[in-house]
């Protein structure tokens, strides 16, 4: 999950997970969840309306800016339904480290992300699931390689038929959907392969 009760995959608490999941070079796939502050927050709209893609976003934030993937290169994060509200919001990661300087907030966001926000936002991998339109799929689009971008589908909430059929309309050619449906998973998990 992308968070628990109000920690997220960052969190301090974690880190000798993250320590053995390193160690192990592993894969850790993601799904929101909502934390406990912010249950309920609208009571006229449903969580999955709009704290999932939050809960996402919270967590990759808190995984690139607490220095979890900058401490633990070897663990590969895929990150669920397009990266949440992330892509459109990039702008706003990409500059904290400046706003942290301007502001004296002093939290060392610099020395936390060695290689640079942007740098780290591109090495995660992110689904298609709940995504697979181009309202998400274009800002997820310019902003990784189609080489991050896993087929994903959010069962049973969403068939794997709505997401080919939703991939069809974005700007992917042959070969990246292809890639999108098969082969970068392969990639990251090559044992599926030899199943």
């Amino acid at each position: 999950m992308t968070s628990f009760g109000d920690r997220c995959l960052g969190d301090e608490s974690l880190l000798p997970v993250m320590k053995e999941l390193n160690r192990r070079k592993a894969i850790v796939y993601t799904h929101p969840t909502v934390a406990d502050c912010c249950r309920n927050v609208l009571p006229d709209v449903h969580y999955s309306v709009v704290e999932l893609s939050t809960d996402t976003t919270q967590a990759i934030a808190n995984v690139v800016f607490s220095g979890t993937a900058a401490r633990f290169p070897d663990i590969r994060f895929i990150f669920s339904h397009a990266g949440g509200t992330m892509p459109f919001i990039y702008q706003r990661f990409v500059g904290y480290p400046l706003l942290d300087k301007a502001l004296g907030l002093n939290k060392r966001i610099q020395d936390k992300v060695p290689s640079g926000v942007l740098k780290t936002l591109q090495s995660f991998y992110y689904d298609t699931a709940q995504a697979a339109h181009p309202m998400a799929m274009k800002p997820l689009a310019n902003l990784v390689s189609a080489k991050q971008i896993l087929f994903g589908t959010d069962f049973p909430f969403r068939t794997a038929a709505d997401h080919i059929k939703g991939l069809a309309r974005c700007e992917f050619d042959a070969q990246d959907l292809a890639r999108i449906y098969r082969s970068n998973a392969l990639e990251l998990m090559p044992q599926l392969g030899r199943a």
